[in-house]
């Protein structure tokens, strides 16, 4: 946990489909002070009209083939980790994979441990199990 919802255009290759979730990962990592088999990732791909990321008056262009939308959906994160979380995505998308920093959206949203069951009908959290 946390779990990571990718949106991509359509058009990438596995390969490159698989260094941005290692990447990612390798940034949960780092932030968030997980195991490193914590990992719950999701792609979805789509056809470039279906994705509208603009600047929100800011001043920028996005490139709409490169462009990512991630929904990171996780317990309460500080403030601290998650700027952290973002600065090293961006710099490691940037530098592995071409992906410019403005092509990348992150959200979050926040629950708590009765929101996540990881499998067989409990709430892992809850019962001490993790």
């Amino acid at each position: 946990m946390p779990l990571l919802k990718f949106d991509l255009v359509e058009g990438r290759s596995q390969e490159e489909i698989q260094t941005i979730l290692d990447i990612a990962h390798s940034a949960v990592l780092a932030s968030f002070d997980v195991p490193t088999g914590d990992r719950y990732q999701i792609v979805t791909q789509h056809q470039p009209f279906e994705m509208v990321l603009e600047d929100t008056g800011l001043g920028f262009k996005r490139d709409p083939a490169k462009m990512i939308s991630l929904t990171v959906i996780s317990r309460e994160r500080t403030t601290d980790q998650k700027e952290i979380f973002y600065q090293l995505l961006a710099q490691q998308l940037d530098e592995l994979c071409g992906i410019a920093p403005e092509n990348l959206l992150i959200s979050f949203i926040i629950n708590n441990d009765a929101d996540w069951s990881f499998g067989f009908g409990e709430a892992q959290f809850m019962t001490g199990k993790l």
